[in-house]
């Protein structure tokens, strides 16, 4: 029964033990399913599961049927447009990323859009190249490259030989063959979890994880970029510290500076930053952004082209690019073998990036996003986007908030992005060819900036959890040391280890009533605390496991005060001279206490034989004894036992989720040990789950007991109260006015000392 009462509230119920509820109050038979039982669901078949399963497979089947064509077209048409120049420009410059001709990031461009038009979930995200990804696409070829075997050709990757082709040309088709052999793995794994529904997966990667790698990885862009900023022939690195040898490459050569470049490239980075922050600030204001990277790409090929810079100042330039697609080619399986690691790593961050994104849209504009199809339609992308010679690609968040802001409402604005996309790819691709590559390498920088900015995340990780800060500090140091894909794994490591810390040692608490209601709090943290006389209530926060089980026990003692083992080692060893004192007559008992005749007594040797752990450990028995012992009072010939006065502890396991095999052990050892020292042990807060899995841990005997358990703090409070000592009249009688019966209590210290109107339904 709920009574309000102003902003209060009453609540008159039995005192409830686990056991005592279960009595009752019956449980409903529910049928819980089997896995055989699952497995006849999912391979049953009838026309709304076929109907909802080809909907799901491809979401385009319920989206476009509802299109609103006079409210959308115009709108996703320009979004379209302004997304696609967007797209062939990110393009050519993340594939100087990847180490291969700009033309094959056309290739990226076009293909997983089309894929995603069909098989995506989400109506605003742009997908293709992503500066992280091309990064790791890159170093994943490089190290392919240098695994092969030296005489290995391009024939060998798939691409026809010519003899006549030099060795630069060489070096790109084994480049361009690698790399599509990566994205193709990459989106067999992507697919591979979609179809399995194991997406989850992508959970291990925290938004610290993510934060601090792709922060990291902006870096490793960066300077990856040097070489096309200032012209300089710098090797490729795959090791740890590689970033550091590059580094050292750049700058050991910078006299060799191609001034023309470097001067192109600080303009373009310097007007692009600047137009997009104008775009940033005044972004409620303008129609459309400023497509400023299509501008300045315009300019600068014009220049290149009226000034003759190739000839003039020997510049690196995007050069002839063929017209049209080239031919399909087959994976290699040697590359398969050598880059399964970096592919697992390109698949999770392509995925993990595009779901964070594609999340921020579905909440915004209210619409499902399912986390399995995308990983399918991005393995999808991949696998066409591989086989036609592109790389591996996922959102970019530049693109996706251009065509999110310039008013995409649907995947039909990623499909005339494409378009735009194939039209230079067919037609006008000839004109960029006198585009310098430090320009893409400029629009490539300019895109970096919003990741470079989440150094910012240090200080207020910092304030709100100092675990998130270390993470993110810890992920950026391995990936700027390690690499982008073992940077990836240690922090992978290094996060679940955190997760382990917390829960290994976590902050336990000793709790006490607050303000006279059933609400327990840390004792430390206010100032109207009340703790029952001789009760200790203990909370755990976390799991309990076999890595955390000793730090229990440690913790636990600390709160309580003493060692129960030690305590029932020295009792044990007590009641053995008491007892012999009583066998030998020398020992009578009065209402003042035990008197003993002797002054010493001396162990034989039998008796210090069997002052073995083993035996002392075993629960105190004085049945055979004619006399009660009160380990509280003098002892006979000043025999010491520690004195304690807690006479019952609760353990509140609110939080504690679960127990493995090995803390389900040290726990019972742990009550045991309470309890064989005349201490009552309470459990409170658990589920029925978790009382079942001690049921078939076998866990109560005959001194653990399953009536241990009761369901709040308060229950087990006033139980203790109500059954403690009441014969003494610590618990006192009186009536009140209106007849009905209360309890006075009224003992010195903690709950006892103040006055509770308990009716028999035991109200609280």
């Amino acid at each position: 029964m709920i009574e309000p009462f102003g902003n209060q509230y009453i609540v008159a119920r039995p005192v409830y033990s686990t056991n005592a509820f279960e009595e009752n109050h019956k449980k409903t038979g529910r049928h819980h399913k089997t896995f055989l039982d699952h497995l006849k669901v999912c391979c049953s078949c009838s026309p709304q599961k076929a109907k909802r399963i080809v909907l799901s497979l491809f979401p385009i089947a319920s989206w476009l049927p509802a299109y609103r064509l006079k409210e959308w077209l115009l709108s996703d048409i320009v979004s379209g447009i302004s997304t696609g120049i967007v797209a062939v420009l990110q393009g050519l410059a993340f594939a100087l990323l990847v180490d291969i001709p700009p033309v094959y990031g056309l290739y990226a461009s076009f293909f997983p859009a089309i894929i995603y038009l069909f098989f995506g979930t989400s109506r605003h995200i742009s997908v293709g190249p992503f500066p992280i990804l091309s990064m790791m696409v890159g170093l994943a070829v490089s190290g392919a490259v240098s695994k092969a075997v030296p005489d290995r050709n391009a024939t060998t990757l798939g691409l026809p030989n010519n003899s006549n082709n030099s060795s630069l040309l060489d070096d790109e088709r084994v480049r361009v063959a690698a790399a599509a052999s990566v994205t193709v793995l990459s989106g067999i794994i992507q697919l591979a979890f979609g179809i399995l529904r194991i997406g989850f997966v992508v959970i291990y990667l925290s938004e610290s994880l993510i934060s601090g790698f792709t922060t990291a990885a902006a870096v490793h862009v960066l300077v990856s970029q040097l070489k096309f900023i200032f012209q300089l022939t710098v090797p490729s690195h795959t090791d740890p510290v590689s970033i550091f040898k590059v580094l050292y490459s750049v700058f050991s050569q910078i006299e060799k500076t191609n001034i023309a470049d470097l001067v192109t490239a600080l303009i373009v980075l310097l007007v692009v930053s600047i137009v997009k922050e104008i775009n940033q600030r005044f972004k409620d204001k303008l129609p459309v952004p400023i497509p400023i990277e299509f501008i300045m790409t315009v300019i600068a090929a014009g220049v290149s082209y009226g000034c003759d810079f190739k000839n003039r100042f020997k510049v690196a330039v995007v050069g002839d690019m063929n017209p049209g697609f080239q031919p399909p080619i087959t994976p290699d399986v040697e590359t398969f073998q050598n880059t399964v690691g970096d592919c697992f790593g390109i698949a999770m961050v392509a995925f993990a990036v595009a779901f964070s994104v594609a999340s921020v849209y579905s909440l915004k504009y209210d619409y499902p996003l399912d986390g399995n199809q995308e990983l399918i339609a991005l393995g999808l992308g991949n696998i066409v986007c591989g086989v036609f010679r592109g790389f591996a690609g996922s959102t970019a968040l530049s693109r996706s908030a251009v065509q999110e802001s310039t008013g995409g409402k649907t995947q039909i604005a990623g499909l005339i992005g494409a378009i735009i996309v194939l039209i230079v790819v067919l037609a006008i691709g000839f004109l960029l060819a006198p585009l310098q590559k430090s320009v893409l390498a400029a629009l490539a920088l300019g895109n970096l900036k919003g990741m470079l900015m989440q150094f910012a995340e240090i200080g207020r990780l910092w304030r709100k959890d100092k675990y998130d800060c270390l993470i993110w500090i810890m992920t950026f140091i391995f990936t700027i040391v390690l690499g982008l894909g073992l940077g990836l794994a240690a922090s992978v490591a290094f996060q679940l280890l955190t997760i382990v810390f917390r829960t290994q040692f976590p902050k336990c608490s000793t709790l006490a009533n607050i303000g006279r209601t059933n609400i327990y709090k840390n004792k430390k943290d206010y100032y109207d605390m009340y703790e029952p006389e001789g009760v200790k209530i203990f909370r755990c926060p976390s799991p309990i496991y076999f890595a955390n089980i000793g730090f229990f026990r440690r913790k636990l003692i600390d709160a309580v005060g003493f060692s129960p083992l030690r305590i029932l080692r020295k009792r044990n060893k007590a009641l053995r001279k008491i007892r012999k004192l009583q066998k030998q007559g020398l020992l009578q008992v009065t209402p003042k206490g035990f008197i003993c005749t002797v002054d010493t007594i001396k162990d034989s040797d039998e008796e210090l034989d069997n002052n073995q752990i083993e035996v002392l450990d075993q629960p105190i028995n004085t049945t055979d004894l004619p006399f009660h012992i009160d380990w509280n009072d003098d002892l006979p010939l000043n025999i010491e036992v520690p004195k304690i006065s807690l006479h019952s502890l609760i353990l509140d396991f609110s939080a504690v989720s679960f127990l493995d095999v090995s803390s389900v052990r040290g726990l019972k050892s742990i009550l045991q040990e309470f309890i064989r020292i005349k201490v009552d042990v309470y459990i409170v807060g658990t589920d029925d789950d978790f009382i079942e899995k001690l049921n078939r841990y076998e866990f109560f005997d005959g001194e653990v007991k399953s009536s241990i358990f009761f369901l709040t703090i308060h229950d087990a409070v006033l139980h203790i109260l109500m059954k403690k000592d009441y014969s003494t009249s610590k618990f006192n009688p009186s009536q009140e006015k209106d007849g009905k019966i209360d309890f006075t209590i009224n003992t010195n210290g903690g709950l006892r000392n103040r006055v509770y109107e308990v009716p028999v339904e035991t109200k609280f």
